[in-house]
């Protein structure tokens, strides 16, 4: 995932502060000594994790917003006739110490908090949403835009100019510059509101996932787990204070990993119910009024804004554009994707039967007997597939190499650039040219101060008018075993890093003039679609045999083996399309609705939803919940987790191209860097697609990937 959420309101608005640039901070500034207040002098202005402190944020913040309101003044009060240097470009260069602020904290805050960062980023949410309202709610700064973009055509500008203006000009309507003075104080406030809201959503999340870990008593209640995982269950139990005692901690999503190892089904019914009660059952934690509060906000803004919902708001800026579009999309997938894993859901009874289990297979049996089944059928289960998968060949010789064959780019470890966590590793990245490219960050592992799940970031995007180029970072959040153990991956985690990947090549590839532009600055049912391409690789016979070894002997993964995986790939979609798909339906539920529609109990709402849509299918509950998504609730795919499946449509199609090409040819990679990697969010996007595909997308090769063409 790539997350768009960083820059809080500036994200969910759709605009972009310009990176900074290799200038000090006025002489009387009262950031003397905060390695903050002025670019980094590391490579690529690579931050200095070893300098910056906790409380180096707040004045640096205060500095940072007092600075670019300035410049923007400066730009709204100027008294020459507005010009595209002296509005725009001026804007796309305002803003540098907020933004280098803003992104450091950012990142930071996702992967390595603590209470100082949570307090800082409560304290900052909504003097951020007020600081973006003075700048988009300017009157004489949109009528600068305006002038310049009613005579866009005679200004004759190069075209990702002319396409800067009329985004920005998009930007400010879509903010609420049109709005009368009194609906713009009205917009601030719920601005205001909602930054707050989503701000405590996303942390009540981050604890509650800490504090419903499982606790068991004995080893022998994690039978199915390796050794390694149960030392390490043991060890978090100390850390926490309940020696003799074992933790197993939880991911995000509703389903848990161990759920497919565990013997003991006690032991599975209760991890999966500590798992679906998060945010729901009145602890300090639950989010249940906050839900309701954001809908509610979110639902006024848009009614404010002249839409009729959030989501006929939000989408309009998507290239799905409209919510009827997207509901076509998951209602037409729903039936078949429930009537697959209803079938699955039967082929697991058969083996609980079979076992003469008196049970009937629910939603914390589910993974444990899919491997079952799986193992039936393909005679091949997780536990043969993770020898093969150790992190760092999955990472060197399988994630690199397949960049390396595909574009030319090159990678080299360093280890004198400073980190926030001894676990984050440093690479150089060089263009087949040999010049350098970008610097890559790799934080692999989880850990209790970082939020759940996968996803990219950059702390320096490219542009060419500011002279810099990427530092990316990948976040996934792997469990760390015991000193001296190999860290065995998951074919899911492997999947991940691939995807991850194609989310930095995104931004290192970027090569646009404007920072508002760079990189994955793209449409959020865009953004997606990259890193899901890269996922190909994973299991391209190139690849994997090139980093599909045995951790311990070095051997190959046998071919029989992968012929195994492969012809497993539609094994199980039923209950993975349904899972999304019943989360995806949940978050546009929720922000289709008016002001006036918004309930009051968010669980009965959720329930009827479900229903109502067909895929309340109790063994195969929603991948979130309405009370622990992040995705829809924290601000950065609300009203857009349908983005996915939509990416997946033009990943499913892209995927066909690759292999009537010749798959791993460097002239493809070539080719799908030139015409889409590296534009950014330059033009329209699915002009981008167009342009590198040479039509429309079309939806067989999803339907065939997913199983449900019926065959």
């Amino acid at each position: 995932m790539a997350r768009p959420h960083l820059l809080l309101v500036a994200a969910a608005l759709g605009i972009a502060f310009a990176q900074p640039v290799l200038a000090a901070a006025p002489a009387a500034s009262p950031l003397a000594g905060n390695p903050l207040a002025t670019a980094s002098t590391l490579p690529f202005q690579y931050p200095a994790f070893d300098k910056i402190k906790d409380e180096h944020f707040l004045p640096a913040y205060a500095e940072g917003m007092k600075i670019h309101l300035k410049e923007i003044t400066a730009i709204a009060n100027n008294k020459a006739p507005a010009s595209f240097e002296n509005t725009i470009v001026a804007m796309e260069k305002s803003g540098a110490l907020l933004t280098r602020v803003q992104t450091t904290f950012g990142n930071l805050q996702g992967a390595n908090t603590n209470d100082k960062l949570d307090a800082i980023d409560s304290e900052m949410s909504p003097k951020l949403a007020a600081h973006q309202d003075a700048i988009y709610l300017n009157p004489k700064l949109y009528a600068r835009v305006k002038a310049l973009y009613d005579k866009r055509d005679a200004l004759k500008l190069d075209a990702e100019s002319k396409h800067l203006l009329e985004r920005y000009h998009t930007d400010f309507v879509r903010a609420g510059a049109k709005l009368s003075a009194a609906d713009k104080e009205k917009l601030k406030e719920l601005n205001g509101k909602l930054a707050t809201l989503q701000t405590s959503f996303t942390q009540n999340v981050l604890k509650e996932i800490n504090a419903s870990a499982l606790v068991v008593d004995t080893r022998e209640e994690l039978d199915g787990m390796s050794a390694a995982e149960i030392d390490a269950a043991a060890a978090a139990a100390k850390a926490q204070g309940k020696d003799g005692k074992f933790v197993v901690a939880l991911v995000n999503t509703t389903g848990q990993p161990p759920l497919a190892v565990l013997t003991k089904r006690k032991v599975r019914q209760k991890l999966m119910a500590v798992s679906l009660e998060r945010g729901s059952h009145g602890s300090q934690f639950d989010n249940r009024q906050l839900v309701l509060q954001i809908v509610k906000a979110r639902a006024e803004k848009a009614t404010l804004l002249g839409y009729e919902n959030y989501a006929a708001y939000s989408l309009e800026d998507q290239t799905a554009h409209d919510t009827a579009a997207v509901n076509k999309l998951l209602t037409e997938l729903a039936t078949p994707a429930v009537n697959n894993a209803k079938k699955e859901a039967a082929d697991l009874q058969a083996v609980v039967d079979a076992d003469k289990q008196n049970f009937k297979i629910s939603a914390g049996d589910w993974a444990y007997y899919t491997d079952k089944v799986r193992a039936q059928r393909f005679a091949f289960d997780e536990s043969q597939l993770k020898p093969y998968f150790e992190l760092d060949n999955v990472l060197i010789n399988g994630v690199f190499f397949a960049a390396t064959k595909l574009y030319g780019i090159t990678f080299k470890e360093r280890k004198d650039l400073p980190v926030y966590n001894p676990d984050v590793r440093v690479f150089d990245v060089f263009d087949a040219d040999g010049k350098q490219l970008a610097i890559f960050l790799a934080d692999m592992y989880a850990r209790g101060n970082k939020q759940g799940g996968a996803w990219m970031n950059e702390y320096i995007s490219q542009s060419s008018l500011l002279g810099t180029k990427s530092v990316v970072a990948n976040h996934l959040n792997i469990p760390k075993p015991p000193a001296g153990e190999p860290t065995l991956l998951t074919y899911d985690e492997v999947t991940t890093a691939f995807h991850e990947f194609g989310h930095a090549l995104h931004g290192m590839f970027s090569n646009v003039k404007y920072p508002r532009f760079s990189g994955t600055s793209v449409p959020r049912d865009f953004v997606e679609y990259p890193s899901q391409v890269n996922e190909m690789w994973a299991i391209w016979p190139e690849v994997l045999a090139n980093y599909a070894k045995h951790y311990k002997t070095g051997a190959p993964m046998p071919k029989e083996l992968l012929d195994k995986v492969i012809a497993s790939k539609k094994f199980n979609q039923g209950f993975k399309t349904t899972e999304y798909l019943s989360a995806s339906l949940l978050d546009q539920r929720w922000h289709q609705l008016t002001p006036a529609q918004i309930p009051t109990d968010v669980l009965a709402f959720e329930a009827k939803s479900l229903k109502d849509m067909g895929v309340d299918f109790a063994p195969v509950p929603p991948r979130y919940r309405t009370t622990y998504f992040s995705h829809s609730f924290s601000g950065g795919y609300s009203a857009g987790y349908y983005a996915y499946l939509w990416s997946e449509k033009l990943d499913a199609d892209t995927v066909e191209w690759f292999k009537e090409k010749g798959g791993l040819k460097r002239e493809n990679g070539d080719w799908f860097r030139s015409k889409l990697l590296s534009r950014g969010g330059t033009d329209d996007a699915m002009n981008l697609f167009r342009n590198f595909r040479g039509r429309d997308p079309v939806i067989e090769p999803l339907l065939e990937r997913r199983g449900l063409t019926g065959k």
